[in-house]
């Protein structure tokens, strides 16, 4: 549990989901390796939430390798979130943990600026079939995520539209580690 959150507003239990789900991270621990504190923090359950099994080790994990790879050639901003529903019918941790499940998880990469912004977003739903050879199945446009989540990323307005047609390839010889 994070120390730093009052109880009330965080999961009520640290334990494993079950069901198939995972103890997903929104920001994993391989991220945050320039701090011992930041990745024993990432850890906490205000940093995690239910993620269907193969789209934790699949179509997310992917993003987490692209995110991990392009970090090491240039800066990098990643902003991700939750899209949550209203499909009671999957919500098994409301009692146990106080927490619903959510329908799906985004994340936008942005890599440069000015007219070298490139830019990259998905919104994976949080479903056992998104695997990890299917993460080109989920990209959408900055305009499209926008829409559906209410939230404002902040790219350049020429960089809204564009939806590449696959993820951006991992690197030879990354580390992904």
């Amino acid at each position: 549990m994070d120390p730093n959150v009052p109880k009330r507003c965080q999961q009520k239990s640290f334990r494993g989901y079950g069901h198939r789900y995972d103890r997903g991270h929104l920001v994993p621990a391989n991220h945050l390796d320039y701090s011992r504190n930041a990745i024993r923090q990432s850890n906490y359950m205000t940093n995690v939430l239910p993620q269907a099994a193969n789209m934790n080790r699949g179509a997310w994990l992917r993003t987490e390798e692209i995110v991990e790879c392009y970090r090491d050639i240039d800066e990098l901003l990643v902003i991700g979130g939750v899209i949550w529903g209203n499909n009671p019918a999957d919500d098994y941790f409301v009692n146990s943990h106080g927490v619903k499940t959510p329908d799906a998880y985004w994340k936008v990469i942005i890599r440069g600026s000015g007219q070298n912004e490139r830019v990259i977003a998905w919104i994976v739903p949080n479903s056992q079939d998104a695997k990890y050879g299917q993460l080109d199945r989920y990209l959408v446009s900055i305009e499209e995520l926008e829409r559906l989540t209410g939230d404002k990323i902040p790219v350049a307005d020429y960089a809204k539209q564009n939806k590449p047609q696959r993820s951006w390839m991992i690197p030879r010889g990354c580390n992904k580690g």
